[in-house]
């Protein structure tokens, strides 16, 4: 009796952290569905926890924020090494490294790629050279992919208007979504003190610089306001935040620095407000949670974060990289009586049911892969005949 195999899918990270927090909801669903699935990221702390969803991962080392030409050469082969031994139905392709000598391996083999442009990173944001390169890189690579999904509609446009992507070829899902299950609603408590939270990695690309300027002047104001910043120290990225700066400011009074956590509800829950002055993002999931949460949010006009704003309804939008702007929108929050800042917690988990639910991109995406998978088989089927 001839065994069908499962239909196998590689997917594709820069960190096991990212697999966990990011994509756990789809490596579930894919496994639920009846495909075999390979996680590919380099090691760190959430290797047992990435296996505990039930898929196998396979290491694969990656310097994610090198320029090295020839670690990328070795990237490039590694892919391709790998590709080869598993031999999987479809290449799932997130972050920039995977993104782009990911799919040139599999386009190399024949395998079937579909990416998702999560945010444009650093390249994008400063500019120059990198921009440049990182540029010619995604057209290459992006070329022969079968899908490739982006996170918001500014970088959809920016990608095809610049020629990196055929418009055929793209579409657009709601961010990673967010689990409303998990993320449940919570009201807001009301009591003396407001709670100001920013979620993110500690770069200053993220707006830390910002958000801790703001502060500053908002406390000369209102003292009984408290900002505290949730977040990974020593992120290897050239725009990382140093921790004796973190320790300065916390020194002066300015935040209360609580770490980093794998459960970053508690922390949602004691917030009055959840602030991002990102410069860029994808579809930043930390609003999506704290949205989901019913908590009010404060975030910049740029692509990826006013998509989670409906402006004056679930949170206040303001200018990049402008300090007293965003000062000028939490003293806009603290103005409001607390019936207001109920109505916008509520608002904003209204908005994430209708738009964000993680459901929508895993249906998303196991239809994009059935139908990858179909067509190859058809196109196997014709050569064969």
């Amino acid at each position: 009796m001839c065994v069908k195999r499962k239909p196998k899918i590689l997917i594709a990270l820069n960190t096991t952290w990212n697999l966990v927090n990011f994509r756990a909801g789809l490596i579930q669903a894919l496994l639920a569905s009846g495909f075999d699935v390979v996680a590919v990221a380099p090691p760190d702390d959430y290797v047992d926890r990435l296996v505990a969803l039930g898929c196998r991962y396979q290491p694969l080392s990656m310097d994610n924020k090198g320029t090295n030409p020839f670690r990328d050469v070795v990237l490039f082969l590694n892919f391709l090494r790998l590709l080869r031994k598993e031999r999987p139905d479809c290449l799932l392709g997130y972050t920039v490294k995977p993104n782009i000598y990911g799919s040139l391996a599999a386009h190399v083999l024949g395998t079937p790629v579909i990416n998702n442009v999560s945010g444009l990173g650093t390249a994008f944001i400063r500019g120059g050279w990198m921009n440049r390169v990182v540029s010619r890189l995604y057209r290459v690579a992006f070329s022969r992919s079968a899908k490739v999904f982006f996170q918001n509609r500014d970088d959809l446009e920016l990608f095809s208007e610049c020629g990196l992507v055929d418009a055929e070829r793209a579409d657009r899902l709601p961010g990673s979504g967010v689990d409303l299950r998990r993320f449940e609603f919570r009201p807001l408590e009301q009591r003396n003190r407001t709670v100001f939270l920013m979620v993110a990695r500690l770069l200053w690309d993220k707006g830390v610089g910002e958000y801790v300027a703001a502060a500053r002047r908002v406390k000369q104001r209102y003292p009984f306001a408290t900002f505290r910043l949730l977040g990974f120290l020593g992120a290897e990225n050239r725009t990382a935040v140093p921790a004796s700066v973190v320790q300065d400011w916390v020194s002066e009074g300015l935040i209360e620095y609580v770490g980093s956590a794998d459960d970053v509800r508690p922390h949602l829950a004691d917030a009055d407000c959840v602030v991002l002055p990102s410069y860029r993002e994808g579809a930043p999931r930390s609003l999506l949670e704290a949205a989901a949460m019913g908590r009010p949010i404060i975030t910049t006009n740029v692509p990826g974060c006013r998509d989670v704003v409906d402006d004056g309804l679930n949170g206040f939008l303001c200018r990049p990289k402008d300090a007293d702007d965003l000062a000028d929108q939490m003293g806009r929050f603290l103005a409001l009586p607390f019936e207001a800042r109920q109505a916008m917690g509520r608002s904003g988990r209204r908005k994430m049911e209708r738009e964000f639910d993680e459901q929508v991109v895993i249906d998303r995406y196991i239809a994009a892969i059935r139908g990858v998978i179909s067509a190859r088989e058809a196109c196997i089927l014709s050569r064969s005949s």
